[in-house]
């Protein structure tokens, strides 16, 4: 398995396509922003969507942003989208796109990568600690963590 970039790839509709399989709502979110040419307009520039793929099939993704559900904040950036798909789930897919999100935060500078969830327990385990209760743009209450970069 390996992350790639959806931005760096050439097979940008292939991945649009494994995208859409997902049973998520703000997957399907994602393909919009992706198809509609939206996405930084709503995440903000500079923001990258990561696919962990296993050949052709997309196993889990993430994006790594300026902004996410959570605003208007001066937190970030922010780790946001997380998925994976149901037959991947339990093997910790979601380490591997954390490793590559704190690759890319150490070459831009940053010490700190927030993510708004309403888990309990599943970001824990990959080292991050509980930061805040916030609204997110629907209004709703959200579980902020944040991920500190050493």
């Amino acid at each position: 398995m390996e992350v790639i970039d959806y931005f760096e790839s050439d097979k940008k509709e292939h991945w649009l396509g494994e995208l859409a399989k997902s049973d998520w709502g703000a997957g399907a979110y994602l393909c919009d922003l992706l198809t509609e040419g939206t996405f930084f307009d709503a995440v903000g520039e500079g923001s990258r969507v990561l696919l962990l793929v296993d050949g052709d099939e997309l196993v889990s993704f993430c994006t790594y942003a300026k902004k996410d559900d959570i605003q208007p904040t001066e937190l970030g950036p922010w780790m946001g989208f997380v998925y994976t798909f149901p037959n991947h789930r339990g093997k910790r897919c979601v380490g591997l796109l954390f490793e590559e999100i704190e690759r890319i935060a150490k070459r831009e500078g940053v010490d700190k990568v927030y993510i708004s969830t309403n888990h309990t327990g599943l970001y824990e385990k990959y080292g991050c600690e509980y930061y805040a209760q916030m609204t997110d743009m629907d209004g709703e209450p959200s579980r902020v963590y944040v991920k500190r970069i050493g």
